[in-house]
C-alpha cells in the first residue's frame, strides 16, 4: 500500500483552442444564388432594401415640411445611380492597384459586380444627384439632407448585412461569444466558400471580430439620434445632416481602427480613418457656425392645401378633384416659411406674404417674411407682430404630420447604398 500523501491532479495545458467558447456567430457560405442565368446577389439585395427603408423615411419626412407627395422617387432616380457612380469611382481611386498596377485590367474598374463600394463617394456621389434633383423640384437642397438624414444610416446599417454573406469586413481575432466565424471564399466561384473532399464548407481558424455588425449598430443608433434630437431642437438648414455626418465619422473612426482587410495607409494610418476624421471636422464646423429655424414649404401655383384624413401625411393632392378623376396637380415650385406661416396655410389656405407667384430658388431660398433665425427670435414674452409670442418652437400644437387635427398635430421623425470594401 503505498504511503499517504498529498493527493495530485493531472492538469491538462491551457491553450487557445481551450479559451475559445462554443457560441460563435455563423456567416453564411453562399452569397450569391442563380435563379436560371441570372446571378442573385445578396449584397445587391441588401442595398435594394436599404435604398427603399430610406426611400420610405425621406417620403414621410419631406412631405411633413410641405413637399408633395412622390418628390422623394423624383430624387431617387437621381440620387441612387450618381451616389452608385461616386462610391465606385472611390473604391476605384483609393484602390488603384487591382485595377492600373502591374498586372492590373483597367476594365475591371467598371466591374461593379465583382464588390468595390466605397461609402465615401456614395454619399458624395448621391448629394450631388439629390441637388441636382432638387434645383428641378423648386426644393432646397437643405430640406432634403434635412430629410434624408435619419434614413441614410438605417440604409447603411441594412447594406452592412451584405458583408455577412459575403464573409468580408471582419476584424481581427477574439474570443468574444460574438465572435464570428468565416469561410474560406472560392476565388474561381465568386459568392461560394471553398469546400473540402466532403463537401463541407471550410472555416477559417478562429472567430473573429464582426466589425462590420459593430458598424451596423453604431447607425441604427446613429438613425435614432438623430430623429430623438432633430425633434427636439427643431434642427434645419442642414444641420440635422450635418449631425448624422458626426455620428458615423465617429463610430467608423474607431470601427475602422479594428479591421484587418488590407487597405492603402497614410503615415501607417487606414486612408478610411484620415477620412473619417476629416469629414467629422468638416460637418462639426457646419453645424456650429449655421443657424436658423426648421424650413417649411408651400408651393407656387393654385394648389391648395387639403384636408387629409386622420393619422396621414401631409398631401398636396386636391381630393376632391382626385375623386372627380382629375390627374393631381403638381406645384410649379415652392416658397420657404417659417413653421408658423406653414401652419397658418394648413389650417386656413392663407397664403403667406410674399409668396405671390414666383417660384425661389432651391438654393439660399429663405424663409417668408425674413423669418428670423434662432438666436435673433423674439423672447417668450414678447409678441411676433400677429397676436402671438415668440415661443413657436416646441408644443402640443406643433405642426408636424398634417395627418392630425392641427391643435394635436405634434412633431414626428420618419426613418442610401451602403459600400463592400471600405
Amino acid at each position: 500500500m503505498p504511503p499517504e500523501g498529498p493527493a495530485t491532479v493531472a492538469c491538462a495545458p491551457v491553450t487557445l483552442a481551450s479559451l475559445t467558447p462554443q457560441a460563435a456567430l455563423p456567416s453564411p457560405s453562399t452569397a450569391v444564388w442563380q435563379l436560371g442565368p441570372v446571378p442573385v446577389r445578396a449584397y445587391a439585395l441588401c442595398i435594394i432594401v436599404g435604398i427603399v427603408v430610406a426611400c420610405w423615411v425621406t417620403e414621410r419626412r419631406l412631405r411633413q415640411r410641405g413637399v408633395a407627395p412622390g418628390a422623394v422617387l423624383d430624387i431617387a432616380v437621381w440620387a441612387v445611380p450618381a451616389g452608385i457612380i461616386g462610391a465606385r469611382i472611390y473604391h476605384v481611386i483609393t484602390s488603384p492597384e487591382k485595377y492600373f498596377g502591374t498586372g492590373g485590367d483597367p476594365m475591371k474598374a467598371f466591374a461593379i459586380w465583382e464588390g468595390g463600394l466605397g461609402i465615401w463617394g456614395a454619399v458624395a456621389g448621391g448629394a450631388l444627384g439629390a441637388w441636382m434633383a432638387a434645383r428641378q423640384l423648386g426644393i432646397p437642397f437643405a430640406v432634403v439632407a434635412d430629410a434624408l438624414a435619419p434614413g441614410l444610416p438605417l440604409a447603411q446599417a441594412i447594406g452592412r448585412l451584405g458583408n455577412w454573406f459575403n464573409n468580408e469586413l471582419y476584424g481581427g481575432r477574439t474570443t468574444l461569444p460574438w465572435g464570428l466565424e468565416i469561410h474560406r471564399m472560392d476565388p474561381d466561384n465568386p459568392g461560394q466558400a471553398l469546400r473540402d473532399d466532403a463537401g463541407n464548407p471550410i472555416l477559417e481558424p478562429g472567430l473573429y471580430h464582426p466589425t462590420f455588425a459593430y458598424e451596423a449598430l453604431w447607425n441604427v443608433g446613429v438613425a435614432a439620434l438623430v430623429f430623438v434630437l432633430d425633434r427636439k431642437l427643431r434642427l434645419g438648414r442642414g444641420r440635422a445632416f450635418a449631425l448624422y455626418v458626426m455620428g458615423y465619422t465617429a463610430g467608423r473612426f474607431w470601427i475602422e481602427l479594428m479591421r484587418t482587410d488590407e487597405a492603402n495607409t497614410i503615415l501607417g494610418v487606414r486612408l478610411n480613418v484620415w477620412t473619417a476624421g476629416l469629414v467629422f471636422l468638416g460637418a462639426l464646423a457646419y453645424f456650429v457656425r449655421v443657424r436658423g429655424p426648421r424650413e417649411y414649404l408651400v408651393p407656387v401655383g393654385d394648389v391648395p392645401p387639403s384636408a387629409p384624413p386622420v393619422d396621414s401625411d401631409v398631401s398636396q393632392v386636391d381630393l376632391s378633384a382626385r375623386e372627380a378623376g382629375a390627374e393631381p396637380v403638381a406645384p410649379e415650385g415652392y416658397r420657404v416659411v417659417d413653421e408658423q406661416q406653414y401652419r397658418r396655410w394648413r389650417e386656413t389656405g392663407e397664403t403667406p406674404a410674399g409668396t405671390g407667384g414666383d417660384t425661389p430658388s432651391a438654393e439660399g431660398a429663405t424663409p417668408a417674411d425674413a423669418t428670423p433665425s434662432n438666436d435673433d427670435r423674439p423672447g417668450d414674452d414678447e409678441p411676433t407682430g400677429d397676436g402671438s409670442t415668440g415661443d413657436s418652437s416646441v408644443g402640443p400644437d406643433t405642426v408636424e404630420s398634417a395627418g392630425e387635427a392641427p391643435q394635436d398635430r405634434a412633431g414626428a421623425g420618419g426613418s442610401r447604398p451602403a459600400d463592400r470594401d471600405s
